[in-house]
């Protein structure tokens, strides 16, 4: 019988058969002359003498052998492989923070992999399905947090970190976005820069950002000038269409706001583009603020103003938390915190000397 490595990563010709096979260790074992047990110590990179690692290998080579992966994960017990599962894929915010998870876990030599849970019930689905065995660990960071997400979680039998709020006792590491000290910093800027008349454009209460935005928010104006308006309204979803959408709205009630608080930088955007087709001149009839200081506020002109949530340094401490908890499962549940920054931009500051510096809320000086 003659055998022919093919290009079938595993496979053979088998020219007797004229069919492609999947070539076994123990055909690898034969074809170097050695016995499988010994055959599999080599392959796996245990002990074996050099010249018998040299003959199974030359052997694999010979006939096109790669082991497979499921199976060895399967008797390892581990995949190398974690997941980070998000709500909202297209938010360019989990892109850096997926960006600093990915360089932190693959250092420890782990594999990532991204999983879209949008809705409730998928957010649920992703997790049972990770949870059997294709992942080492998880990092998650849901839009909603419903009581069956929370039932499963607690189940679920590999590690979970979660970028986000949980309810207290949830048991779990998590890395919360500080709302509070956002909308803070937000409210204080704008009330130093004149604003009496301050909209805020949330996402969906129901949602946990949009749950703790709106109580931040609620917060910072009751703390702020007693002569501040305030009016909340919520878009659709976090998305500069339903940003744009909800800001039309506000902008054409007859007393229209001076400021416009937006719960995250799409949504700013979009209220931005639709001063801009209104008319309005920004920021001297209208200041627009975003949360989460993403590459986008940036960009776009006249920059946007936003809060710094730490997007990379908080997926830096999931990553780090998962690690460790993968290391020591029985360990002490953790909650790490990054402090927000407010970036002042061109969005609600007409002139200054350095178009994106941070504003000290302890002190109330830029920094």
């Amino acid at each position: 019988m003659a055998w022919w490595s093919g290009s079938h990563a595993g496979n053979v010709y088998n020219t007797q058969r004229g069919a492609l096979v999947r070539v076994t260790i123990t055909q690898v074992a034969a074809h170097a002359g050695v016995s499988v047990a010994s055959a599999s110590r080599a392959l796996n990179g245990r002990v074996a003498s050099a010249k018998t690692v040299a003959k199974v290998q030359h052997a694999a080579q010979e006939l096109g052998y790669v082991a497979d992966a499921a199976a060895q994960s399967l008797k390892r017990g581990r995949t190398n492989q974690l997941a980070y599962a998000v709500a909202d894929i297209g938010n360019p915010v989990h892109v850096e923070m997926m960006t600093e998870i990915e360089r932190v876990v693959s250092a420890s030599g782990y594999r990532l992999v991204m999983s879209s849970m949008g809705t409730s019930s998928s957010s649920v689905d992703v997790v049972r399905e990770l949870g059997r065995g294709y992942v080492d660990g998880m990092i998650l960071s849901p839009q909603r947090v419903t009581d069956e997400l929370l039932e499963v979680l607690a189940k679920t039998p590999v590690p979970v970190v979660v970028l986000g709020r949980l309810p207290a006792g949830a048991g779990l590491d998590t890395v919360p976005a500080d709302s509070f000290t956002a909308m803070h910093l937000v409210v204080e800027h704008l009330v130093a820069e004149g604003r009496a008349d301050i909209a805020f454009v949330n996402g969906p209460a129901d949602t946990t950002p949009g749950a703790f935005g709106h109580d931040g928010f609620a917060a910072a104006a009751a703390a702020a000038h007693p002569a501040l308006t305030v009016r909340s309204l919520e878009a659709e979803n976090f998305t500069i269409t339903a940003g744009y959408a909800a800001a039309r709205r506000v902008l054409h009630e007859d007393r229209r706001p001076d400021a416009i608080v937006a719960a995250n930088d799409l949504i700013g955007i979009g209220a931005l583009r639709a001063a801009e087709d209104l008319g309005l001149a920004i920021p001297e009839d209208l200041t627009v603020t975003g949360v989460d200081n993403t590459e986008l506020a940036d960009v776009i002109r006249p920059g946007l103003t936003s809060v710094d949530l730490g997007a990379r340094e908080r997926g830096r401490l999931a990553a780090e938390l998962l690690l460790a908890r993968i290391t020591e499962p029985e360990r002490a549940v953790h909650t790490a915190a990054v402090p927000p920054a407010l970036v002042v931009r061109g969005s609600s500051r007409a002139h200054t000397s350095n178009p994106a510096h941070a504003f000290d809320h302890n002190n109330g000086r830029a920094g």
